[in-house]
C-alpha cells in the first residue's frame, strides 16, 4: 500500500538536527513524501538533503519555508527574494522534486480501491501580517510586537525583492495560486500544502502570540472548504499536532529546533501519514492534538499554561525595558563626558559609539 507522508522544519543546519534526514525512510517503495518547508537555510544544504531523500521515495514534493528564503552570508548563492525562490525551484527540479511551480500530482493507490485520486497542491503563499488583533493596523501590530521584543528574523533576512514588501509578495502568490486552483476540475479532492498555516487558530497556542503576524494570511481561512481539501499540511509553528476545522484535518508536521524536541521528544511518529487517512481522532489525541508527550502540568491544567505564558511575556517585556534604561544611561554618560570636554581618546570613543547607532 502506498502512503503519503509529510514532515517539515528539519532545520538541518542546526547542530543536533544533522542526523534527522537519516531517519526519514518510506515503509513502501511506492510511498510519497511532502517536505513542507524550512528544510534548511542554505542552497547547498537543500541540494544535499534532496540528494539523500529523492531516491528513497517514489515522489517528493517540496514547498519553501521562510528559512529557505533567507539569504545569509554563509550561503554560496547570494541571491535574494524571488530570484532566490526561483533558484530553489531549479535545485528541486534537478532532483525530480515537485514544487509549487509544477503541475499538481495526483496521489492514487491502485492497490487500495478505497483511496480515491487526490490532487496534492504544493503552495507558496507567505504571510501578510493579517493574523493580528482586530482594530490594529499592520504598523500598529508590528510596533506592539516590537515593544514586546517579538520580531521575526524574516524582517532582516527574507528579502521580498522585486516586491516592495513581504505582504505585497504574499498578495501576488495568493493571486497566482487561486488561478491554479480554479483550473482544477470541479469536485477534485485535494491535499493543500503550505509552510504557513491556512487558518489563524493554530497560532493560538504560541507562547508569544504576537509571532502570529509572521504565520499566514486570513485570505486562506476558507480554502480547505473552497478547494475540497481532504487535509491541509503545514509547519512553521514547531508544534507538531493535528486539529480539525469544519471536519477537515490540519496537520502541523514540524520537527523543530534541537532545544525544542530534545526536551519533549521527536514527533511520534517522525513522518506523519496524510493518506490514507490515519485512524486517530480529536478524542484520541486529546486537548491539544499534539504528537509528543505534553508536560502533565500543561496537559491537565490549561489555565496554568496560559498563566505561565503571560508571565513569560511579562518577563520579556521587563527585560526590554531594562535594556532601554541601560542604553539611555550609557548615552547620557557619553553626552555628559563630551559636554565636559573630555580628551582626544574620549572624543574618539564617543564618535565611534554614535556611528554604531546609525
Amino acid at each position: 500500500m502506498a502512503n503519503l507522508w509529510a514532515i517539515s522544519d528539519l532545520h538541518v543546519g542546526h547542530r543536533g538536527n544533522e542526523g534527522i534526514v537519516d531517519e526519514v525512510w518510506p515503509t513502501s517503495p511506492d510511498d510519497w513524501l511532502i517536505l513542507a518547508g524550512d528544510v534548511c537555510e542554505r542552497t547547498d544544504q537543500l541540494d544535499e538533503v534532496l540528494t539523500a531523500l529523492a531516491p528513497r521515495f517514489e515522489k517528493v514534493i517540496w514547498v519553501p519555508g521562510n528559512h529557505e528564503l533567507y539569504t545569509t552570508s554563509k550561503d554560496p548563492m547570494q541571491v535574494f527574494g524571488e530570484a532566490r525562490y526561483d533558484h530553489l525551484v531549479e535545485i528541486c527540479r534537478h532532483h525530480g522534486v515537485l514544487t509549487p511551480e509544477d503541475p499538481f500530482p495526483v496521489f492514487d493507490d491502485p492497490d487500495d480501491p478505497e483511496t480515491a485520486p487526490v490532487a496534492i497542491v504544493p503552495m507558496f503563499l507567505l504571510y501578510d501580517y493579517s493574523f493580528r488583533d482586530e482594530g490594529l493596523t499592520t504598523l500598529q501590530a508590528l510596533a506592539r510586537a516590537k515593544e514586546k521584543s517579538v520580531v521575526a528574523t524574516d524582517e532582516f533576512l527574507l528579502s521580498p525583492e522585486p516586491y516592495a514588501t513581504r505582504d505585497a509578495w504574499c498578495r501576488a502568490r495568493l493571486e497566482y495560486t487561486r488561478r491554479r486552483l480554479a483550473a482544477l476540475p470541479a469536485g477534485t479532492r485535494t491535499v493543500l500544502v503550505n509552510h504557513w498555516p491556512l487558518r489563524r487558530e493554530p497560532t493560538e497556542v504560541l507562547f508569544y502570540p504576537d509571532f502570529a503576524l509572521w504565520c499566514g494570511t486570513v485570505e486562506t481561512a476558507d480554502w480547505h472548504r473552497t478547494y475540497n481539501a481532504e487535509a491541509a499540511v503545514y509547519g512553521h509553528l514547531h508544534i507538531p499536532r493535528t486539529t480539525w476545522y469544519d471536519g477537515v484535518r490540519f496537520e502541523e508536521v514540524s520537527v523543530g529546533y534541537p532545544r525544542e524536541w530534545q526536551e519533549r521528544g521527536l514527533p511520534e511518529p517522525l513522518l506523519r501519514r496524510i493518506l490514507p487517512a490515519p485512524a486517530y481522532t480529536e478524542e484520541s489525541l486529546g486537548h491539544y492534538g499534539v504528537h509528543f508527550e505534553v508536560d502533565p502540568k500543561y496537559r491537565d491544567d490549561p489555565e496554568r499554561f496560559a498563566a505561565e505564558r503571560a508571565a513569560a511575556q511579562e518577563r520579556l517585556s521587563d527585560r526590554r525595558v531594562a535594556a532601554r534604561e541601560r542604553i539611555a544611561e550609557r548615552r547620557a554618560a557619553r553626552e555628559s563626558g563630551a559636554g565636559r570636554g573630555g580628551g582626544p581618546g574620549d572624543s574618539g570613543r564617543s564618535a565611534r559609539a554614535k556611528e554604531s547607532e546609525k
